[in-house]
This record gives structure tokens, sequence and C-alpha cells, in this order.
């Protein structure tokens, strides 16, 4: 064979390899995407309109994830939350509203002493999506319900629901799962 047939075959071989690499690394990153994210995969996707787009934005609260200092609680640490919040949820019965502010605090306490930046509600929620993909959705549902208290607006089955969502979140900060 000559040189030029050989290089008509090999080139697009190549090329057809070098495509099915492509579309493989871009399958295995969608597939961990939805794996680790859950549920906020394809909330993302709603919101920015486009895969690419919702990866790319995913990808980046990896990055930013990364070079947050997250750490364990210790065992004291644990404990003191723990019996913070029992107080909180037996305050429900006569302050629901109240209960619902302190959940709110309580949660935002033990994030900040995990790590988490705790200023920006939106970014706060972008952080806590890459470990906590698939409790995030109760985050803010909880914190849509706080607000309406604030304004006195809740019901109080909007109150007690919100309980449950940040007793979710809050059980998934507390326990680590294993995490550094």
């Amino acid at each position: 064979m000559s040189t030029g047939t050989l290089l008509a075959i090999i080139i697009p071989v190549v090329v057809v390899l070098a495509v099915v690499a492509a579309a493989a690394f871009l399958m295995s990153r969608r597939r961990r995407l939805r794996q680790r994210f859950g549920p906020e995969y394809e909330r993302t996707v709603e919101d920015t309109g486009s895969r690419r787009a919702a990866e790319r934005d995913l990808s980046e609260r990896e990055k930013r994830h990364d070079e947050l200092d997250i750490r364990p609680l210790t065992g004291d640490a644990r404990e003191r939350y723990s019996r913070d919040w029992q107080r909180v949820q037996g305050e429900f019965v006569d302050r629901p509203e109240d209960a619902v502010q302190d959940a709110d605090l309580l949660v935002a306490s033990l994030m900040r002493e995990r790590g988490y930046p705790t200023e920006d509600l939106t970014q706060r929620i972008r952080d806590l999506s890459v470990e906590h993909g698939r409790t995030i959705e109760h985050y803010r549902a909880a914190h849509e319900v706080n607000q309406l208290s604030m304004k006195h607006q809740a019901t109080t089955e909007q109150l007690r629901g919100a309980m449950v969502h940040y007793r979710a979140l809050f059980d998934e900060l507390l326990s680590d799962h294993g995490q550094r």
C-alpha cells in the first residue's frame, strides 16, 4: 500500500476514535454529575436551559466546593447540635413560627461550623448542592416557608413541613456521611 492510501485509512480511523473517546468522556461526566447532584442536576438543566450550561455550572460548583474547608464535627459539637435541635423541635408546639426561624438559624450555624460560607443564600445553596444535592430541595422549601413565617403568612401545616425539611438537611450535615 502506498503512503497516501495508508493515510486515507489511518486519519479517518483516528478521527472516529477521537470522536468516540470525546463522547464517552462527556457521557461519563454527565453520569457522574447526575449521580453526585441527584435532582439538582435536572433542576439546573431547567434553570439554565441546556445540559451544557448546567454541566458547566455544576462543575463550577464542584471547583468552588473543593476550595472550601469543609470539616467534620467533633463528637461534642455533634451532641450539642443534637440537643439544640431537640430544643428547637420542642419549641414548635407553643411557638411554631419561632421554632422555624430558630431551625433556620441552627442549620446556618451548623453549616458555618462545618466550613460552609453562610452570608449569601444563593451561594449557600450552590455550595451545599455539591455534597447534599438530594436534600437541597428540603432547604429551599424550608427557607421559603421561613420567609412567609417572618411575615406571619405561613400556615401551621407549612411550618410543620418546614421543620421536616430543615430536619432532613440538618441530619445530613450532622452525620457528615463519611465526608472528609
